[in-house]
């Protein structure tokens, strides 16, 4: 077992032996969930393990799996027998990992949890009859997710170098003239992965498609003159995302410059990405560093300080700069306070923001500003906001473009932040 995996155990340990503590608590059970099926049939949905349980395995859990914490004990792994023709055996995963944990193999009618003491909590979805209810365990927990171990991080840079991977080869299949479904497949080839195992439903748009944030649709048709691909897709290493987007251009022209800026205005944020800072303020740094674009390349010609005032950014960047990253890809806790569960919500200048935290050594962010040319704020903006200073000529040349967004997910440190996604593409 390698000596990463051993402390990130002593971390989670002494995390959910302080959570014990805290609420009186004897033991508490993780469960991975079950399998959902979708309404009147007999296919499931593509399943997810609970993060919480998730965290404490070097591999991706299945369904019906559990784990038991008990103060100053080993953990226990209950592991799903399969007894049925059906489906492939899922045998215990083999490995050095072995030597921290205690391990029962149980079937779905075993009754493995009788001997649980009475004060058993429970975290995970189908909690069980015998768990009590601790209100606030939740919260507790989830804080601390936001800072991640040594092996955590090392799993993300595994999944940073495949989903770079995929990019690369979406970049070269759009270069070719594919299509947004054959590009998304050139992508999963090169990442190593079905579309059921990304880390979330990549995103693939070419020209206009590229203004909808979360265009969820694959054409299967090739375009005549694709101009723009904004790709946002990601891969997963045993349940640890990246989250990545590119802007990739054909042709050298006034729209290939505003990626190029926007970019060098995104290393920027990256390289501010340091603990004891503000992610509001980030947010803020990034709303005026669009006015600065805007400005600079002639689409809008009031000043930056007009333009906050007018809120004219947001026209062009209606989301928040980024999020957490980790076991999910919009990792929990990114709106809390502290540990007992206040929230620090974002304000109405920022309403899509989903970090508001100040940030810590080893918080693993995303960092992804857009400028997009998007028709239905462009109309508002025209209807709602007098003197909007915006060239609406030249807004028209940039439509058929779409839109950009780029997206690093960075470590933050005390100093330098760690670039994985720029790091992966050096790989």
């Amino acid at each position: 077992m390698t000596t990463a995996y051993q402390e990130h155990l002593d971390v989670l340990s002494h995390r959910y032996e302080d959570a014990m503590a805290y609420f009186g608590l004897d033991a508490i059970v993780l469960a991975s969930g079950e399998k959902s099926y979708y309404f009147q049939d007999d296919h499931t949905h593509p399943f997810h393990a609970y993060s919480g349980a998730q965290q404490w395995l070097p591999f991706s859990l299945g369904a019906e799996t559990f784990i038991v914490l008990k103060t100053g004990k080993k953990p226990t792994l209950v592991w799903p027998v399969r007894d049925d023709f059906w489906h492939a055996p899922n045998p215990v995963p083999s490995g050095d990992w072995q030597q921290n944990w205690n391990i029962v193999t149980a079937k779905k009618t075993d009754k493995w949890f009788t001997d649980l003491p009475k004060q058993t909590a429970w975290l995970g979805p189908q909690a069980m009859s015998f768990a009590v209810a601790c209100e606030g365990l939740k919260a507790y927990v989830d804080f601390d997710k936001a800072v991640k171990t040594d092996f955590e991080i090392q799993a993300m840079r595994q999944a940073s170098i495949r989903g770079a991977a995929g990019h690369i080869a979406a970049k070269e299949a759009f270069l070719a003239g594919m299509s947004e479904l054959e590009i998304h497949l050139a992508f999963l080839k090169a990442s190593q992965q079905t579309a059921t195992q990304e880390p979330y439903p990549g995103i693939v748009g070419l020209n206009e498609h590229a203004a909808v944030l979360h265009y969820e649709l694959k054409s299967i048709e090739k375009m005549p003159d694709s101009r723009t691909l904004l790709i946002d897709a990601g891969a997963n290493e045993h349940g640890y995302a990246s989250d990545i987007t590119r802007t990739f251009t054909r042709h050298d022209d006034d729209f290939s410059a505003l990626v190029e800026s926007l970019d060098m205005m995104e290393q920027k944020l990256c390289r501010s990405a340091m603990s004891g800072v503000s992610f509001r303020d980030l947010h803020q740094d990034t709303l005026a560093g669009i006015a600065s674009l805007l400005h600079e390349h002639k689409i809008c010609a009031l000043s930056v300080e007009e333009q906050l005032d007018k809120r004219i950014p947001q026209v062009f960047f209606p989301h928040g700069l980024g999020h957490l990253l980790g076991l999910q890809v919009h990792d929990v806790g990114g709106h809390q306070a502290d540990k007992m569960g206040g929230l620090s919500m974002p304000d109405e200048h920022a309403p899509f923001l989903r970090l508001t935290r100040t940030l810590e050594k080893n918080m693993v962010i995303t960092i992804e500003p857009g400028l997009y040319f998007i028709p239905m704020l462009l109309d508002k903006m025209q209807a709602d906001i007098p003197n909007h200073g915006c060239d609406m000529k030249r807004i028209q040349q940039f439509m058929p473009y779409g839109g950009i967004r780029i997206e690093d997910n960075v470590v933050v440190k005390n100093d330098r932040p760690e670039n994985l996604t720029r790091n992966a593409f050096f790989v």
